[in-house]
């Protein structure tokens, strides 16, 4: 009996034999399909059609992820770049921070990736970098893209913008690469001096000042005065105090809990109310009649949504020239915060900082606690009485 021939059916290779060998063959169904070892192990894949040329293409694209797979495992993965790492940061990091933190990382991170470049290699950052970043954003060459025109910048400002960049940088060295090794071995700036402000401005708000304001916050916005007499009395950011939700308040006991989620230092915490604060609140819920998770200081043209610290600037802007107060550089509502931590100066530090939500005790020392002259006065009057005693 003759024997069978067997009919020899379509192939195609492609790639390098013994190294990305991939192989395009038709099945007896007519089906095309792909061959190839992983691990010294032969698999096909079914490609799901009957078009040769498709299958052609389709084992050169496999081929050469093979070889690319091949070459990073002979070599290690391709060198970190400003752009990889910063969307790695905004997508793992950034989220875990307060809403305004989380646009300023946006903002300046993508500042970073334009002057830097995106595609520019961490690790050939060097000092002539960093003193190049820090003359050309004090010369104002280079902002955020969201600022209609470039302008120079103080050292404070360099210095966050810095600080920022370098907490990228070290969460890197930590963070791993899926390979056992972490994303960047070292910190290219770490060592290089900050620049710091010799003289910064901190402006600390007068008891006759926040009187003036308080007399013609009337005049402003019933959510104007709330505002002022919460920073005045709870000496809290206004964004915080903007976010406020009538579910924190707690008119019976009475208390108010600072969400993380809105503190710049992400630190929740409750804080008594003083009878001042107490009647303003009252105050605002008959103006904007709110319970439960409705903001207590709700947007004008927005009811579920509270006022932005944008529209309470102005309106504190609005306010001065109602009292007829000289425009003075620094004199904002962080200016309250000051005068909160100032009143308080001979109260023990834990207190103060549990009170306005710092974290630390020495930032309090050093950005916000000012004596005023009359009692540096008095100071030395006691010194001399008690010499002379």
């Amino acid at each position: 009996m003759a024997k069978r021939r067997r009919t020899k059916r379509w192939s195609y290779s492609a790639g390098q034999k013994g190294r990305n060998r991939i192989r395009a063959f038709e099945h007896p169904s007519g089906v095309l399909m792909l061959e190839f070892r992983d691990s010294g192990q032969r698999k096909r894949i079914s490609l799901g059609h009957r078009d040769r040329e498709k299958a052609v293409q389709q084992a050169h694209e496999a081929a050469g992820k093979l070889a690319r797979a091949e070459a990073m495992a002979e070599d290690g993965p391709p060198p970190l770049t400003i752009g990889t790492l910063i969307e790695m940061y905004l997508e793992e990091v950034t989220p875990t921070k307060a809403p305004t933190t989380q646009k300023h990382d946006r903002r300046a991170t993508e500042m970073f990736a334009r002057y830097f470049g995106a595609d520019r290699v961490i690790l050939t950052l060097n000092r002539r970098d960093h003193e190049r970043f820090i003359a050309d954003r004090r010369a104002g060459r280079i902002g955020p893209s969201v600022q209609p025109t470039t302008r120079a910048v103080g050292d404070r400002t360099i210095e966050q913008d810095l600080r920022l960049l370098n907490a990228v940088f070290n969460w890197a060295t930590t963070a791993g690469d899926g390979r056992g090794n972490v994303l960047l071995e070292r910190n290219p700036f770490r060592g290089y001096r900050l620049p710091r402000e010799k003289n910064p401005v901190r402006v600390v708000l007068t008891s006759d000042e926040y009187g003036s304001l308080l007399e013609v916050s009337k005049d402003v916005n019933w959510r104007f005065r709330v505002a002022l007499i919460l920073a005045h009395e709870t000496g809290h950011r206004i964004g915080a105090i903007a976010a406020l939700r009538w579910s924190d308040i707690d008119l019976e006991v009475p208390c108010v809990t600072w969400r993380a989620e809105n503190e710049k230092t992400g630190y929740e915490h409750v804080t008594p109310l003083t009878p001042a604060a107490v009647a303003a609140l009252h105050y605002a819920r008959r103006k904007g009649a709110g319970i439960g998770e409705a903001p207590v200081l709700p947007a004008p043209r927005d009811q579920s949504a509270g006022v932005s610290r944008y529209l309470m600037r102005d309106w504190w802007k609005k306010a001065e020239g109602l009292a007829g107060l000289e425009p003075k550089r620094g004199r904002g509502w962080h200016s309250l915060r000051r005068k909160f931590a100032s009143d308080l100066m001979h109260q023990p530090l834990k207190v103060v900082s549990q009170l306005g939500g710092w974290k630390s005790p020495q930032t309090i020392l050093t950005c916000y606690m000012h004596a005023e002259q009359d009692e540096l006065s008095r100071a030395l009057e006691s010194r001399r009485n008690g010499t002379e005693g």
